[in-house]
């Protein structure tokens, strides 16, 4: 093979711009050689630590990114490499240094590093290229939906295999973990949907009102408030506020878990966690929800009949009197059943996203996040659909 370009300058160099001598500490450095089969072949040299690297390894992961980017298979030659570390490990590990076909060969002393960083996930392709192709990026996105799809529908077969196995065995539903998640996700959540409740019943009734007194129609009060709000948004509210409390409590929940082990050390003993830590909250949202949404339904409607009293001068017990007739009793059905929908819906995404976790802080955080938007917009788009499939039931 020959020798095609000369040694990098800026990575051959060391820091203080002395030259490196023979027999000496030498700093990173590379030279590209081309064999007889179009390969470019970078042979690595000197000492690839955190020494000899010296904070250059943006520079070095730049100029070397470089190399890769024309239609060249790039091969990393590591037999001159005098001494390696996890610094120099990673930096090879960014450039796709250990994936298959793209080591040659490495001394003896670095073969077990080589080979536990090469145990680890590719870096993906925009970590060396400054900017993602649009059919790099979809391909990226379709593999994203694919590993959700595949964990989410793995998840729902197990709670679905343990749904029957506790139907055979009543003796092992674990009644006091439900127990705690309704008091968790129920108790504790009235005073947050009372208040979001009132004030939406209050600004719901105030604005309503000055257009209906425009009309001459400040009677209907009662059917806008009570539709509104028992079909739609009570049930809209009570979903978002339990999908952002107790859907983010329950994937920091397993991400610590995560953390701290303890998800394997219950595999370890033999014990279903899905058994003992999903199933509980799913049960317990999908009985919480339903009571939670007659509970906002309640207050809401409570701080509507205020307003309207305040504003329009109709009385408490008009207003009472008047919602069995001004809306039909199927409404509530219909919010009460959406309840138990979207607390089935919450628990298991917040249940899935907390169990993609990784063992690290900011894997914690971001699935954290990610868990809340997503049941939040799940809770949106399954009562866009029940708006859709109920449209003819229960009005007017």
């Amino acid at each position: 093979m020959d020798e095609d370009s000369a040694t990098s300058e800026e990575a051959s160099k060391p820091q203080d711009g002395r030259p490196a001598m023979a027999g000496h500490f030498e700093p990173a450095s590379y030279h590209t050689l081309r064999d007889e089969h179009g390969r470019t072949i970078v042979a690595l040299t000197g000492y690839w630590t955190l020494r000899g690297i010296d904070g250059r390894a943006d520079a070095l992961v730049s100029s070397l990114g470089r190399l890769g980017r024309g239609n060249d298979k790039v091969v990393w030659d590591c037999r001159e490499v005098q001494g390696l570390d996890n610094v120099g490990a990673l930096i090879l590990w960014r450039l796709r240094g250990f994936a298959r076909g793209n080591m040659i060969e490495v001394r003896p002393e670095h073969a077990a590093l080589c080979e536990r960083w090469s145990q680890r996930q590719a870096p993906p392709e925009e970590a060396r290229a400054p900017g993602m192709r649009p059919l790099a990026a979809l391909s990226s996105l379709e593999r994203g939906l694919r590993s959700h799809m595949v964990d989410f529908t793995a998840l729902v077969g197990q709670i679905v295999l343990d749904g029957g196995l506790l139907l055979r065995r009543p003796d092992r539903i674990p009644w006091k973990d439900i127990s705690a998640s309704i008091y968790e996700a129920g108790v504790r959540a009235l005073g947050i949907t009372a208040l979001v409740g009132a004030l939406v019943g209050i600004v719901m009734s105030y604005l309503s009102s000055l257009e209906l007194r425009t009309f001459g129609a400040p009677s209907y009060i009662v059917n806008v408030l009570g539709l509104s709000i028992m079909r739609e948004l009570g049930p809209l509210l009570a979903a978002i506020l339990v999908a952002g409390r107790s859907g983010s409590a329950i994937a920091a929940e397993f991400g610590v878990m995560r953390l701290t082990e303890e998800l394997d050390a219950l595999s370890a003993m033999g014990v279903s966690w899905t058994t003992r830590l999903v199933l509980p909250n799913i049960v317990a949202l999908a009985v919480v929800l339903p009571l939670l949404v007659i509970w906002t339904d309640a207050i809401a409607l409570l701080g509507g009949m205020l307003a309207a009293h305040i504003t329009l001068g109709i009385g408490i017990l008009e207003f009472i009197h008047a919602i069995p007739s001004a809306v039909p009793v199927i409404n509530l059905l219909l919010g009460i059943m959406k309840g138990s929908v979207f607390g089935v819906v919450i628990a298991l995404i917040a249940c899935h996203f907390g169990l993609r976790i990784e063992p690290n802080t900011q894997s914690l955080g971001v699935e954290t996040t990610n868990a809340v938007v997503t049941g939040i917009s799940a809770v949106i788009f399954v009562d866009a659909v029940f708006a859709i499939g109920f449209r003819g039931i229960g009005l007017p």
